[in-house]
């Protein structure tokens, strides 16, 4: 963009432009998302259909029935992060998401930080995710699915969600939107045909765990089991990482992140407990003699085309949650760039003049989720599931990272003046959601598996410290939160000035 080009733009009678140009920025974006599609997006990235097709067994197994219970606890949790992130968002509409958010709250240092866990977190995300498609792309195909298969399909997946996400906001806010459509809908035809005729128990079976947990403590196994709705009620913040894309962000963006929890969660408790009372013989999954209840459900209830019909939708899920975690990654390494935050700034911070989307950014969400795909499936059959496991905790933490941020400037007189804003309820809201995260964290990081070497018991926990210990060191060796002049830490009193000052010395 040129800098006579730069200056209409921060001089624009458009209200968006001019609010972005008073927090020191011009977007080379186009605002083509409409609230729908920004909620799609969100939608699509928490995706329902992948969290409880992916974890269903395992925490059935876990705790029986009642594991249900904790998609409410997870999802009011998740809520008081949204209604801080709104607040947060509708005075900051900046792309890139929790980075900047985290800049203006504390300062240049929280927020590389802060970008550096969520950067990594979603790498790792896209790369879990596109490896958990292969087993349904190969029964889709009707192909063994090998380790060397599942990686191929998990790359032409990878290969695939790129080529959409190149074709411009438009094409991503349309994708998303069928994506949206087709998972809602897929999940509401599939729960209502399982409780229409293959229906083994009623609403009452959520309070019988059938003999999960055995004589032990069974706030435990509930608390392992419910990490399949701590893991699935994330997504609504990808809806403020195109902030620069959206029009009038700081009202639409706080809509569209609480439809992605009200609708994401209901869309999840429905499918879940249409599963749970479909399957027939629930003891039998408890016990393990039953490992896939799932598809042996689906392939009951709808034989084996049918079976195929529901495992397309389900990949749609899939890849529409690429879609919007590679969108979401993007936009953040883009933001990073844009501070000069990263190696690479140049070419990361380029946006495409015809589809106005930054295209190096996007391959760079493509590539390296590609590299810990192929690179881990060919150390060792577990070395992907070691390394992707910093995925479970790293959203988390830079979510946490947010709302500590949030808190210390409400405490330092921090009053948002965004569009959205919780009032007196602010400081209680925001307390509320960092407890719930930290004991979110607590429930990842906990160590479950007694038997096994201490660093596979806590590598969950140990991928954090790393992850963490690497970005402090390179922040003290190369110190590249010092680079730029972007403003930070002007959320608190006279915060608003400095920022307009640096928009005008810009323009």
């Amino acid at each position: 963009m040129t800098d006579a080009s730069a200056r209409a733009t921060a001089h624009s009678p458009d209200p968006d432009a001019e609010r972005l140009a008073a927090l020191g920025y011009t977007s080379e974006f186009k605002r083509d998302m409409s609230l729908w599609a920004n909620f799609s997006l969100g939608f699509t990235y928490l995706s329902p259909v992948v969290g409880v097709y992916t974890l269903f067994a395992t925490s059935l197994q876990t705790a029986g029935p009642p594991m249900v219970w904790s998609f409410l606890i997870a999802g009011l949790g998740q809520l008081l992060v949204a209604l801080v992130f709104s607040e947060v968002v509708a005075q900051f509409p900046v792309a890139g998401g929790v980075y900047p958010w985290a800049r203006r709250l504390w300062g240049r240092t929280w927020g590389w930080l802060t970008g550096w866990v969520y950067l990594l977190a979603l790498m790792s995300t896209i790369a879990a995710v596109s490896y958990g498609a292969g087993p349904y792309v190969a029964a889709l195909l009707g192909v063994e699915p090998s380790t060397a298969t599942t990686v191929w399909c998990a790359l032409g997946l990878l290969a695939l969600a790129t080529v959409i996400n190149l074709g411009g906001t438009r094409v991503l806010s349309a994708a998303a939107m069928f994506g949206f459509a087709a998972e809602l809908l897929g999940a509401l035809a599939v729960g209502a045909w399982l409780l229409l005729t293959h229906r083994y128990h009623g609403l009452g079976v959520v309070f019988d765990r059938f003999g999960a947990g055995g004589d032990g403590n069974y706030a435990d196994a509930f608390l392992a089991a419910g990490l399949i709705a701590v893991f699935l009620f994330f997504g609504f913040e990808a809806c403020g990482d195109v902030a620069e894309e959206v029009a009038d962000p700081g009202r639409q963006i706080p809509k569209s992140m609480r439809r992605t929890i009200y609708v994401g969660g209901a869309a999840a408790i429905g499918v879940s407990l249409a599963l749970v009372m479909s399957i027939q013989d629930i003891g039998a999954v408890v016990s393990g003699d039953d490992k896939d209840p799932v598809a042996k459900v689906l392939h009951d209830a709808f034989g084996a085309a049918g079976a195929r019909v529901v495992i397309g939708v389900v990949l749609i899920s899939f890849l529409s949650c690429v879609l919007s975690l590679q969108a979401a990654a993007s936009r953040l390494a883009y933001s990073f760039a844009r501070d000069r935050m990263i190696a690479g700034s140049r070419l990361l911070a380029t946006v495409s003049g015809r589809l106005r989307v930054p295209p190096y950014a996007l391959l760079l969400a493509a590539a390296l989720p590609g590299v810990i795909i192929v690179g881990a499936s060919a150390l060792s059959e577990g070395a992907l599931t070691k390394i992707i496991s910093f995925s479970s905790i790293g959203i988390y933490l830079a979510f946490q990272m947010v709302v500590l941020a949030a808190l210390r400037a409400r405490l330092r007189g921090w009053r948002p003046s965004g569009d959205f804003r919780l009032g007196r309820w602010g400081l209680a809201v925001n307390i509320g959601a960092l407890v719930y995260g930290v004991a979110a964290i607590v429930n990842i990081c906990w160590g479950r598996t007694p038997d096994a070497a201490w660093y596979d018991n806590y590598l969950v926990l140990l991928s954090a410290v790393v992850v963490l210990a690497a970005g402090g060191l390179y922040l003290l060796l190369a110190r590249p939160h010092l680079r730029g002049d972007a403003p930070s830490g002007d959320a608190t009193a006279g915060g608003a000035t400095a920022a307009a000052g640096a928009a005008r010395g810009r323009s």
